[in-house]
């Protein structure tokens, strides 16, 4: 039995990316989920991560393990150990397959998959289903009450972007649902704390007024968060707000922490990419930001990955128009 790992990569649209192997390949012009054979000493996360790494250059965060799956060609046997992850970047540089593809999920079941990924695919679709429905009742019931034991269920099993739909829906009816959600976000579970930091990020892309009033709380915390994938949801929904709501002993922390997150050899892209978002938002206000950041992103394009120089392009033409002596705005202490 050889032991295979393999992600089902969802982007910011819930799309999931699905890739296609060569004519030279085992299983010619067959898609399937990017992955490959676990090595020695090697755990399954690590080689998932290094796999996605080596084969589309692109940085993942696992979000769950789902069941293995088995299947007998008749020459080998694999055992498919299947990874559902959430990635920041939209382009992979394909190196080991000859095309890719990102799909909605109701879409899998229409492609040529490798007789292995079907079974996963199938799993997936199987899973989203469960978890749909167990949305679906707390979203009924979320006028009335709701089962903590439910919401908590439904968060860690979190599957896509319909399933935080409804929980955005139930917390406009329910301000408890959306307080359980900040709770959790700072649990020691650092799984159940990602999960709802995840799908308070997606409560804030449907409804992003019901987030906002928690933003200062998001900013203080920041600095004390030992979980990243925490900071990356933190992160993102902050680069997407009006942070001239919140006030300017914020917006030092914001600076400071963000410049931090850019110069660390440690943060995962997301992190840095939101960071480049937030400073250049911070030098709309703050001009003298701008020169620092023009450098730091600079510094940071010598990096070389693929997400890092297309954001940073894109903020370094948006700073085109500002500089340090431009207009006579405040100070940032």
């Amino acid at each position: 039995m050889i032991d295979v790992t393999c992600a089902i990569i969802r982007n910011e649209e819930n799309e999931i990316l699905v890739v296609q192997r060569g004519e030279k390949s085992h299983h010619p012009f067959k898609w399937e989920f990017p992955g490959g054979k676990l090595k020695d000493n090697e755990t399954e996360e690590e080689c998932i991560l290094r796999e996605i790494k080596e084969e589309l250059s692109i940085d993942i965060v696992i979000c769950k393990r789902m069941a293995d799956a088995e299947y007998d060609y008749g020459n080998k046997q694999i055992k498919l150990i299947p990874f559902i992850c959430d990635t920041l970047n939209d382009l992979p540089l394909l190196s080991e397959h000859m095309a890719f593809k990102w799909l909605n999920p109701v879409d899998l079941g229409k492609i040529d998959f490798s007789e292995a990924d079907i079974i996963v695919a199938d799993q997936y679709l199987r899973e989203n289903e469960k978890v749909q429905e167990q949305a679906s009742n707390i979203s009924g019931s979320a006028q009335q009450t709701y089962n903590e034991e439910d919401l908590r269920s439904m968060v860690e099993n979190m599957m896509g972007m319909q399933e935080a739909e409804w929980i955005a829906e139930s917390a406009i009816g329910n301000s408890e649902i959306l307080k359980k959600l900040l709770e959790y976000s700072f649990s020691d579970d650092r799984k159940l704390a990602f999960r709802a930091s995840w799908t308070l990020s997606k409560v804030f892309d449907k409804y992003p007024g019901i987030i906002s009033p928690d933003m200062p709380m998001m900013i203080d915390a920041l600095d004390k968060l030992d979980n990243e994938s925490v900071q990356r949801s933190f992160l993102r929904i902050i680069s997407l707000s009006d942070i001239n709501k919140v006030s300017a002993r914020q917006h030092g922390i914001l600076a400071e922490h963000c410049f931090e997150m850019l110069k660390s050899g440690f943060s995962a892209i997301a992190v840095k990419a939101y960071s480049m978002e937030i400073i250049y938002k911070l030098a709309m206000t703050y001009p003298e930001l701008a020169n620092e950041l023009s450098a730091t992103i600079s510094m940071l394009q010598a990096e070389g990955s693929a997400g890092i120089l297309a954001r940073g392009h894109i903020i370094l033409k948006k700073l085109a128009g500002i500089s340090a002596d431009q207009g006579s705005g405040p100070t940032l202490h």
